[in-house]
């Protein structure tokens, strides 16, 4: 769904349709599997973060998955989805947040969205941050999926990821 006109203009759609194939592609993971996406504003975004993180105010992306697929030991991949329910959960990203963050870093808006929608999926599949392997592997396989896509390493440049 997107709400958000800019999301619209550059194509958003595709974009995450092309993020996501990558993550599930370079993971080995043959679906059906579906993802909803909204495309929004920072409004919107700050709302909903309040909502499922008590933090109101804008973020550049969210996702909520619909299982915890985390691995049980820092720096372990988690788990593959089995295949039984095909959804694997729900992203929002944010419009303003998003094109302020690609101009700082000096990228593309698709590059940026990209970057975000494989970070995005990574974390409906169970992958995280807060621990340290968890972290590194997690950053790891994004510049990965992001190098095959034919993008640099977001990490070289400042990101909010």
């Amino acid at each position: 769904m997107i709400e958000a006109k800019g999301w619209a203009e550059c194509g958003l759609p595709g974009i995450a349709d092309r993020a996501a194939l990558a993550v599930l592609g370079y993971l080995k993971l043959d679906g059906p599997f579906e993802i909803a996406l909204l495309g929004c504003d920072d409004e919107r975004i700050a709302a909903l973060n309040a909502e499922f993180r008590t933090r109101p105010r804008p973020t550049n992306v969210l996702s909520w998955p619909s299982e915890d697929r985390a691995a049980a030991r820092d720096g372990d991949r988690p788990p593959a989805p089995d295949g039984s329910d095909p959804e694997l959960g729900d992203i929002a990203i944010a419009f303003e947040t998003c094109a302020r963050e690609a101009v700082a870093a000096g990228v593309p808006l698709a590059q940026h969205a990209t970057h975000l929608v494989v970070h995005a999926v990574l974390h409906l599949l169970g992958y995280d941050h807060e621990r340290p392997g968890d972290a590194e592997l997690m950053e790891g396989t994004e510049v990965e999926i992001l190098a095959q896509l034919g993008y640099p390493d977001p990490y070289t440049v400042a990101s909010d990821a």
